[in-house]
């Protein structure tokens, strides 16, 4: 309630551009102050997949142990199928790391034209403040 107060009584100048500066501010650090808070959610559903998965496995392992060993599994079948989920892990692995590096890459794009689009604004900003100085002068004659 208080941050809805906040960006009420903010901006008493009346300025359009510092308005909608200091707003845009306003939402842009909420935002960037949530962050930790979502990588620490992230975490904690992680967390809790891990712990499930080593439970459903624990528990699966007792069970098949007994079974293998009743009906004598060919311990080369087992290494064939060690073998191919390594290799399953190992692709899925390495789509985690490209899928980063997209994001990191997509990341740099992005502030790049951030950066790109800030200098075009600065030079618009020059041209709008002196063709309001050119305005001000006509209207002090």
């Amino acid at each position: 309630m208080s941050e809805q107060k906040n960006l009420e009584s903010k901006d008493d100048s009346g300025l359009f551009c510092e308005m909608m500066k200091s707003n845009t501010t306003t939402i842009v650090k909420k935002i960037e102050s949530q962050i930790p808070t979502y990588a620490q959610l992230y975490s904690d559903v992680y967390t809790e997949y891990l712990h499930m998965i080593d439970d459903l496995f624990g528990t699966c392992y007792i069970a098949e142990k007994e079974i293998f060993e009743k009906f004598n599994f060919d311990p080369e079948m087992m290494k064939n199928f060690s073998n191919y989920m390594n290799s399953l892990s190992q692709a899925y692995a390495s789509q985690i790391d490209l899928s980063t590096n997209f994001l990191k890459n997509y990341s740099e794009m992005r502030i790049a034209m951030i950066k790109s689009f800030d200098s075009y604004m600065h030079t618009m900003m020059d041209v709008y403040a002196k063709t309001l100085s050119q305005i001000n002068s006509f209207v002090e004659k």
